[in-house]
């Protein structure tokens, strides 16, 4: 999975450097550059179990699992377990957590597109479990 990281990473490079070399990349529809101030990008290491609490961002957020298994959920729904090669997307201003599942660490890259953080409550164990 790193490689798909990396791959990940070298496309979005290969597409600014065109940008900024003045060559548009040929396909049919539009590219909007977007600055580093615009654009950030990490890699997230969770615990089995581990979980952040709840959050939203401003302008959405992308998570892809690299490693192990990945436990999410935005508010008003049931939390959803991904694996390896997965990706989620959590729109503007949407109240959610991700972290690792109970029985497995995770690696997660995640993509922000600017803006901040808002921070809220701890995600309870009885959140966290899944809803069957």
């Amino acid at each position: 999975m790193a490689r798909i990281a990396v791959l990940l990473w070298l496309a979005l490079a290969g597409v600014v450097a065109a940008q900024q070399a003045g060559n548009a990349p040929r396909f049919t529809g539009k590219s909007d550059v977007m600055d580093g101030k615009d654009l950030t990008a990490a890699r997230r290491h969770f615990d089995a179990g581990a979980r952040t609490y709840w959050h939203s961002h401003d302008n959405g957020q992308l998570l892809l699992v690299e490693q192990g298994r990945m436990r999410a959920q935005k508010k008003g729904q049931a939390a959803r377990d991904y694996g390896v090669g997965d990706t989620d997307y959590t729109p503007p201003d949407v109240v959610h957590w991700h972290g690792a599942a109970p029985d497995q660490p995770l690696v997660q890259i995640n993509v922000g597109f600017g803006g901040q953080t808002k921070w809220f409550d701890e995600v309870t164990a009885a959140e966290y479990a899944p809803k069957r």
